[in-house]
């Protein structure tokens, strides 16, 4: 038997990735490299942030240099579920119901303020985010492959906001947050030298089947029993801290793993180390955690102090 071809080395591939957004995306390297290592590991990233400080920007330049599909669903409180997903309508000619395609039939959709709408037309993504399929009048259509979802979340105290649920949060692989842009980098966007204008001079550096190729390679990255074991502590830390209602679950715990490896193989190694996992910790696990005092910085401090006092034993 034949042994199979090795897979290509996409490694250089994802940091010139990174270059060319950083040309959309200026001083933000960390928060485009925690992006981009959700959607290595095949997750769906939540971008929180005030309005104006680059997040739309941001899944547009994905899609155009991963080399996918992009739809973008501008949330409203009046938005439907049949307005994300689509409808059965009748076709009079033919004397026959077919199914009309909505937006979320595509590789990357970029759900905008998605905090903005109800929680009936925010319901409309879970299993679209959880089974990369959506059900309509009972029967299932699959979607793209791949298939992510970048939504966008305006602060919860801005006019006009509604929480997302407990299980809606639980999709999301990962919170990323923006952040406002360094000195030198605002300096020249009062310049004129506006990211977006750097759009349209991205190049694609990979295509679906590459990307499917890279999240292979992720997923056969190494995660030493020793590390498991140190994760697993640290997600019984989350469930015996006093100030959490409750902690983590399995799948915020398997979240962890993946974005871990996604972590080490944009640094360039087979095997993930300690360093990866408090990495992102944060990133995956904030969003996901209810606690007495309902700020994000309560979340990250509590996660901080997990880490600090969760053993590694190496």
């Amino acid at each position: 038997m034949n042994a199979k071809p090795p897979m290509p080395d996409f490694q250089a591939t994802i940091q010139n990735c990174i270059s060319q957004l950083s040309t959309v995306i200026q001083g933000k390297d960390r928060a485009l490299k925690q992006t981009l290592a959700c959607i290595l590991a095949n997750g769906h990233v939540l971008l929180e942030d005030l309005p104006g400080t680059g997040k739309t920007s941001l899944a547009q330049a994905l899609a155009q240099v991963l080399g996918l599909d992009y739809a973008r669903v501008q949330f409203t409180s009046d938005l439907l579920p049949a307005d994300v997903i689509g409808t059965t309508i009748y076709d009079q000619q033919a004397q026959q119901f077919h199914f009309q395609r909505g937006p979320i039939f595509t590789q990357l959709l970029l759900a905008d303020e998605i905090n903005r709408s109800s929680a009936k037309t925010q319901s409309a993504l879970l299993e679209a985010m959880a089974e990369r399929q959506v059900t309509v009048d009972g029967q299932s259509y699959s979607l793209a492959k791949p298939f992510f979802v970048i939504a966008t979340q305006n602060p919860q105290s801005q006019f006009g906001t509604f929480p997302l649920p407990e299980s809606q949060l639980d999709r999301f692989m990962m919170s990323v947050s923006i952040g406002y842009p360094d000195y030198d980098a605002e300096l020249s966007l009062l310049r004129g030298d506006s990211g977006r204008e750097f759009l349209a001079a991205l190049s694609a550096m990979l295509d679906a089947s590459g990307i499917v190729q890279v999240q292979q390679q992720v997923s056969s990255i190494r995660c030493s029993d020793t590390l498991l074991a140190y994760i697993m502590r640290l997600v019984t830390a989350t469930r015996e801290h006093s100030q959490l209602s409750y902690g983590v679950s399995p799948r915020a715990a398997l979240a962890l793993v993946q974005a871990s490896k996604a972590w080490a193989f944009i640094d360039g190694r087979d095997f993930v180390i300690p360093e990866d996992i408090q990495a992102l910790i944060k990133n995956v696990w904030q969003h996901r955690l209810l606690y007495a005092a309902s700020t994000q910085q309560d979340a990250v401090a509590i996660l901080d102090g997990i880490v600090e006092t969760t053993a590694v034993n190496i």
